[in-house]
């Protein structure tokens, strides 16, 4: 099932590969380098935003029971 921030990463994909003509000037490069990075922090934000399904929780919280933590040192001694 795709997310709203999926769908959203395929648009600036698209327009990624429609506007990598080659730009007329130096600054023009800039600005788009400028637009794209700020859409894909856009994107990063809504995904890190999602909540988790339960049923990854769910999937989680199972294998947390079956394979305990065990104390390790700053070494990785146990």
């Amino acid at each position: 099932m795709a997310t709203c921030a999926g769908r959203d990463a395929w648009r600036a994909w698209g327009y990624m590969k429609q506007s990598a003509k080659k730009p007329s000037s130096l600054g023009e490069t800039r600005i788009n380098q400028e637009a794209i990075g700020a859409r894909l922090r856009q994107l990063f934000d809504d995904v890190v935003n999602e909540p988790v399904p339960d049923e990854f929780l769910d999937l989680l919280r199972g294998v947390d029971e079956s394979n305990p933590v065990e104390d390790v040192d700053l070494d990785g001694k146990q």
